[in-house]
């Protein structure tokens, strides 16, 4: 059995300017205008933590693994397969996918560890440093986690959504969260470890949170060579909606249709950038 975490427990983040918490959420529909909007290729889903195992099996058709796994390649089932599913640490393959996700005790040992060091890193002194890096959510509390497609409304609400796309369609979706109430958004990356900028950083902080999937998201979560992960608390995604219409009436669409490099870019210019 793996050791039980030794940190206080911490609630999961809630950014200071985040939008409120709805008061119901309409799954099918968020889904849908994410869809006709970006044309994603992959299910959007949902990830939530539990205080306990139990809570985290009474979730409506939860399946468990029946061996090890990434905690990319549970991901991957919910995305790819539309499965719920639900993990403790010990369905994990070890510590560098629990920690982010406040499954498994970051501190002392895990934040010094050399594990990577002469293939990832130079030296202990670099492999050190990235762990370091990674955001991650605090041990203590949680104790288990599920991921579901966000339409099933199962998991009411997650405490993030995950949502795969290409670079055109994540600026899309990055302008959408610009549109009202502008803010910089500022991402983070580990390199290697990129869940601690996705979905680490995002359950820590409470705001939206995109990453450069990493090697080991591409070679057991079966992500995409063109894809970027965005992981954002669902709070947002009401206003992600309205953004998304708002610049859909103003012309600006996924996918953007190219101009041409050699073309007057005047005219187009005009109905894009002034009054």
């Amino acid at each position: 059995m793996t050791t039980p975490p030794v940190n206080p427990p911490v609630a999961i983040g809630v950014a200071p300017d985040a939008p409120p918490e709805p008061d119901a959420y309409d799954w099918p529909a968020l889904v849908d205008g994410l869809n006709r909007y970006l044309r994603l290729k992959a299910t959007p889903v949902g990830m939530k933590l539990f205080d306990t195992v139990a809570d985290m099996e009474a979730i409506e058709r939860i399946r468990r693994p029946d061996r090890k796994h990434a905690l990319d390649q549970i991901v991957a089932q919910a995305r790819w397969l539309n499965r719920t599913v639900g993990i403790t640490m010990d369905d994990l393959t070890g510590p560098q996918c629990g920690a982010p996700v406040g499954l498994y005790p970051q501190e002392p040992a895990w934040r010094k560890s050399t594990n990577m060091s002469g293939v990832w890193f130079a030296t202990d002194a670099d492999a050190i440093a990235h762990q370091e890096a990674m955001d991650c959510l605090p041990a203590g509390r949680y104790h288990a986690l599920a991921v579901s497609p966000l339409a099933t409304g199962r998991l009411n609400p997650p405490d993030i959504a995950l949502l795969y796309a290409t670079p055109g369609q994540m600026i899309i979706l990055i302008n959408a969260l610009q549109f009202s109430g502008y803010k910089k958004l500022e991402f983070s990356c580990v390199g290697e470890s990129a869940c601690a900028d996705s979905w680490g950083r995002a359950l820590r902080t409470g705001e939206p949170s995109l990453s450069i999937p990493c090697f080991a998201e591409r070679r057991f979560g079966g992500v995409q060579d063109d894809e970027l992960l965005m992981a954002i608390p669902p709070r947002y995604l009401p206003k992600v909606i309205d953004g998304l219409a708002a610049l859909n009436r103003n012309g600006l669409r996924y996918p953007i249709a190219s101009l041409g490099i050699e073309a007057d870019p005047a005219e187009s210019l005009a109905r894009s950038y002034a009054r």
